[in-house]
């Protein structure tokens, strides 16, 4: 029987955490069983700890993964859509990231379960919230790092929940209304010029 090489098995592991990331952010954490990780991944569920040490061991490999992608798609769109942060705002608090949370952000998405999670997964949030958090704060004050951080961090905040209520009320007319809203209070703690109101961008930023 062969056995397959590092290179396979890495390749079978990268599957699993892009897979699982698309359904852990769509049922929950606690929604999200192994057997059905697995199978999403074409994988069976005996597979699991021949890649994994535990369920916490996904999720923390997910988390770091979305939230590297993340990055790379902010600094993407700062450098390439000439709207710079303002974008990434206007791109984040949009009605297509609502309407997409399999695609979209982790922090919007898992936030709550996270919190309650094992220190691996807190962890590797924190180091890849803040990975995220000084790409953005780096573009608006290079100088006082420390102060970037947590101005970034607070109007993120802020954003996470704006996204979460926008998905979870009824009221589509009011969920529009509220990422419009969502947008100017981000870009007013960011210390941007809120540009015309009602203008849309499609550059997708939230998966993370």
């Amino acid at each position: 029987m062969a056995r397959y090489g590092a290179e396979h098995k890495e390749r079978t592991r990268r599957r699993i955490v892009e897979t699982s990331g698309r359904r852990l952010k769509t049922d929950g954490v606690a929604g999200s069983g192994v057997a059905a990780l697995m199978a999403d991944a074409g994988l069976t569920n005996g597979a699991f700890y021949g890649h994994f040490a535990s369920k916490d061991d996904l999720v923390a490999g997910v988390v770091t993964d979305q939230l590297a992608t993340q990055r790379d798609r902010i600094d993407q769109a700062i450098e390439s859509s000439g709207s710079g942060v303002e974008g990434v705002v206007r791109a984040y608090l949009s009605p297509a990231h609502r309407d997409r949370p399999a695609e979209g952000c982790v922090s919007a998405a898992l936030l709550g379960e996270i919190a309650h999670s094992g220190d691996a997964v807190r962890q590797a949030y924190t180091a890849g919230l803040l990975d995220v958090v000084d790409a953005v704060a780096a573009r608006l004050d290079p100088r006082d790092p420390a102060a970037a951080r947590v101005t970034v961090l607070t109007a993120f905040t802020g954003m996470f929940g704006t996204l979460q209520t926008a998905r979870a009320i009824t009221d589509r007319a009011l969920s529009d209304a509220l990422l419009q809203r969502g947008v100017d209070v981000a870009l007013a703690q960011l210390g941007l010029r809120p540009a015309t109101a009602g203008r849309e961008t499609t550059t997708e930023v939230g998966t993370a």
